[in-house]
């Protein structure tokens, strides 16, 4: 018999906990755009409660977001050594291109300046072709951290969240998480976590 008690508080207690957590969510959706509100049904934020309950997701979700900082951090810190690199070669050529005019007889010097201006331009394409293949490795790589980060929440189940490139879909689930954060917060705060 006192099993029986014991499964009915945790249910009691479980149930309360998701009557709070919807009506938590359901106050933080009214602050978002009203076609956001839109496409949350009662059902979708019910589901999400339920996800909630036990903290899990929050983890995993923090998780994620430290993971995303860590790759953003990386990848910015990369574009910085590539730039730096750059900077080194222009300005290394600068400084050839400096000694070769000190050094130039007046009649070649319309050649070597004519030569130094390829150099440069050569020098600049060479800059921009780099800048972009890391632009696009760095859209690539956050693009992947996206499918990530979908594929991991809807593994765990939470509702809204499935593997997709479409901007109205991940709009809804950048919302969805800011739902997430922002209640994890409150419940942080009021110390219920």
């Amino acid at each position: 018999m006192d099993i029986y008690a014991g499964i009915i508080g945790d249910s009691t207690k479980q149930q309360e906990r998701h009557y709070y957590l919807l009506s938590e969510l359901q106050t933080l959706v009214k602050g978002l755009s009203s076609s956001f509100q839109q496409r949350l049904s009662y059902n979708t934020l019910s589901d999400l409660a339920l996800a909630l309950i036990d903290g899990t997701v929050y983890e995993i979700v923090q998780g994620l977001l430290d993971i995303q900082h860590l790759t953003e951090k990386n990848l910015y810190n990369q574009r910085l050594k590539l730039h730096a690199e750059h900077q080194g070669l222009k300005q290394e050529l600068a400084r050839r291109h400096k000694d070769a005019l000190q050094s130039c007889k007046s009649h070649n010097l319309a050649l070597l300046k004519s030569n130094q201006q390829a150099e440069l331009e050569a020098l600049e394409i060479r800059v921009k072709e780099e800048q972009k293949m890391m632009d696009k490795k760095i859209v690539v790589e956050m693009d992947q951290k996206v499918i990530d980060q979908q594929n991991t929440l809807e593994k765990a189940g939470v509702p809204g969240f499935f593997v997709t490139t479409n901007p109205q879909e991940l709009t809804m689930q950048m919302n969805l998480l800011e739902l997430i954060l922002k209640l994890q917060q409150k419940e942080s705060q009021a110390g219920l976590l």
